[in-house]
């Protein structure tokens, strides 16, 4: 087993562990009455909205297709919107296996289908990725501004108590600042560094600058930050519709929303498939809106299994109407 292969291995392993690990760590810390209250939040799900959830779910992925197939037209590849689609499914499907491995997967699989060459294809995955990191910033910086003394009862919660003079200085527009920045930093320094380990760190921070240079070249600008909004707004907008889900949750506001995408992209980054530190993240933070532990803990794991399922669902889907739908184009020339 060579160097890459192993440490590709020993990453799975490590943050599969991580995520077991919270979830044993969740179980044994909540009592019997709230794992009853726990499971009864589950029980009473909204199941229809189920439907426009998993419409969304394939709205999001649909539009950052659309928003790969700009890049790829910058480097003067040509693909369809179908294999597109296909390609970017499958790429997500194959990241809950293999960190990372799905941007090879989808890089391959349209390579394959559209007869065109896959290195070109990287840069314009630097690209997304680079822009994807600047928005999750933006989004923390602005969850941090609306939502401070959530997000700072939060942080001390975490890390200890603040004194009082502390608690008055929070509710300023300094310390809102000096929040927003600081997380900020903290969620960028976390993804470089995932980055950062595969690759010389000189040619990584190239890389990134030439990919979001890369996007103010491209000639459809407008188009690129619609779908960027569009499938951001699709994260968002999924979340909401999970507090609809929930009776002990319908009352959350959209700004709370926007402050559980952030924690939860963490929580994603933090283990494989953000498994067991999506949902404990999510529900930590909702206990800060008055939602109790068991609640809050319900609807991060409803979420994640929801957004799991859609991905596998999709993903499979995508395998199996790959090669039918380009068979039949073939037949048709």
């Amino acid at each position: 087993m060579n160097k890459k292969v192993l440490l590709t291995v020993l990453q799975y392993v490590i943050f599969l562990g991580l995520g077991i690990a919270i979830i044993l760590y969740m179980s044994g810390k909540l009592s019997d009455e709230d794992k009853a209250a726990m499971m009864g939040a589950i029980k009473g799900v909204r199941v229809w909205l189920l439907v426009p959830i998993f419409l969304i779910g394939f709205l999001s992925h649909y539009f950052r297709a659309l928003r790969w197939k700009l890049l790829l037209e910058q480097v003067h590849i040509k693909t369809s919107t179908t294999n597109t689609t296909f390609a970017v499914l499958i790429g997500y499907i194959t990241n809950l296996v293999l960190p990372r491995a799905g941007e090879v997967a989808k890089c391959t699989v349209l390579a394959r289908y559209e007869k065109v060459p896959a290195d070109k294809m990287i840069g314009t995955i630097v690209a997304e990725r680079a822009f994807d990191m600047v928005c999750l910033v933006v989004i923390t910086v602005a969850a941090f501004l609306f939502q401070a003394s959530y997000i700072g009862d939060y942080a001390e919660g975490l890390f200890g108590t603040m004194s009082s003079s502390a608690k008055g200085v929070a509710a300023t527009i300094y310390f809102k600042i000096f929040l927003a920045v600081a997380f900020a930093g903290l969620i960028a320094f976390i993804l470089l560094l995932k980055r950062i380990r595969q690759t010389k760190v000189g040619q990584f921070i190239k890389g990134l600058g030439d990919g979001i240079k890369s996007i103010f070249k491209l000639k459809k600008r407008g188009m690129f930050l619609l779908y960027t909004l569009l499938i951001w707004g699709s994260y968002w907008f999924l979340l909401v519709l999970g507090f609809w889900s929930m009776d002990q949750l319908d009352h959350l506001t959209g700004l709370c929303a926007l402050v559980v995408l952030v924690f939860g992209s963490i929580g994603m980054i933090a283990t494989q498939g953000g498994i067991g530190a999506y949902p404990y993240l999510v529900g930590k933070i909702l206990m800060y809106y008055g939602i109790a532990e068991a609640h809050g803990l319900a609807f991060g794991w409803v979420s994640w299994t929801v957004q799991t399922g859609v991905v596998v669902i999709l993903g499979v889907a995508a395998l199996i109407l790959l090669p039918i739908y380009n068979n039949k184009k073939l037949k048709h020339g």
